[in-house]
């Protein structure tokens, strides 16, 4: 017994950068207190002294703000950081090593006793306030995104966020469960959409392309001479006017009306747009440059382009040129 108690500090060591002594995580970790009681809840409900067990739970609730019904399953090493507002319904079972943070609920979706609450496999992690309903299988090494809403089975080794909780990339299996950065976890369905715009942006370039090669072969197919732009007008316009086509798939509006487009430099054939982005490391820089790129690129005379984010430049080069684009790190 004292081995793991010892084992249950020890992890706590382990997992929370904010514990400092033994006396500190002994009398202030409410997950640590909620998990030793419920181990006595539970011994209790599997000897059948079932009241005395809810009625432990009830006080453990009371004094940790932990919600974790006697009949649940909990592994060894398990760690509730902060805690207040977890929640663990009857037929829960938590595998070894498994990280939950505040908010998390485990929760049912039945009415009829049976299995009716998640089964958490080994070295899981759950981010704060996600709920994981009914009776499905989150598999060893997976991550839940924090607030995401887990319906449905989640493989081994995957990250899911969202609402409802959708696969991030592929499983790895191979990672190790404490890497964890909510506000790094992708969004599958922004990836979407910057991949459609991205698809549309190719598309509407290969169709002006065929356009000019029409015009080319046959003059008459040309516009009408209304909707040809005037001589007068500023390259830097036309420039702009092809930038209020990228959109930023978070919010459906352009750079330009984002302002994130702060500048914008002509020099004969060659273009410098200057971006400010709050983060160089946005999640959406590579969508952004390569759709100024192709807009850009789309005006007529424009040979070079050069995408500066936060004195970081991008630089594309026309294939003509005999240059490879490059994008910042």
């Amino acid at each position: 017994m004292f081995d793991r108690l010892r084992e249950d500090v020890h992890t706590i060591f382990e997992k929370d950068p904010a514990a400092r002594s033994i006396w500190e995580v002994l009398c202030c970790y409410p997950g640590l207190h909620a998990v030793w009681i419920h181990r006595l809840s539970n011994w209790l409900w599997r000897h059948h002294l079932r009241f005395l067990g809810r009625l432990l739970s009830h006080l453990s609730r009371w004094l940790t703000g932990i919600e974790i019904h006697p009949g649940a399953r909990l592994g060894r090493r398990v760690f509730i950081d902060h805690g207040m507002g977890v929640v663990i319904g009857e037929t829960a079972e938590v595998g070894d090593d498994v990280l939950l943070y505040q908010g998390v609920v485990l929760g049912g979706t039945a009415l009829q006793k049976e299995k009716r609450h998640p089964t958490i496999g080994k070295n899981v992690t759950i981010g704060s306030g996600a709920i994981v309903l009914g009776p499905i299988l989150v598999g060893d090494n997976a991550r839940v995104g924090a607030g995401s809403v887990v319906v449905r089975a989640v493989p081994a080794g995957a990250t899911v966020v969202g609402v409802p909780a959708r696969l991030v990339g592929q499983p790895d299996t191979g990672r190790p469960t404490m890497d964890l950065q909510h506000g790094e976890l992708p969004d599958p369905v922004v990836r979407a959409i910057s991949e459609s715009l991205d698809r549309q942006g190719r598309l509407e370039e290969r169709l002006r392309a065929l356009e000019r090669k029409l015009i080319s072969f046959h003059p008459s197919a040309a516009p009408p001479v209304s909707a040809v732009p005037a001589p007068h007008v500023a390259l830097e316009q036309r420039v702009l006017e092809a930038l209020n086509e990228v959109l930023d798939p978070e919010v459906g509006v352009s750079v330009v009306q984002m302002g994130f487009v702060s500048a914008v430099i002509v020099d004969g054939d060659s273009v410098e747009v200057k971006l400010t982005l709050d983060d160089p490391r946005c999640p959406m820089m590579e969508h952004f440059v390569d759709q100024i790129r192709r807009k850009v690129k789309g005006v007529n005379g424009i040979q070079w382009v050069q995408v500066t984010l936060l004195d970081i430049p991008v630089v594309a080069m026309a294939p003509e040129r005999g240059r490879v684009p490059t994008a910042a790190a």
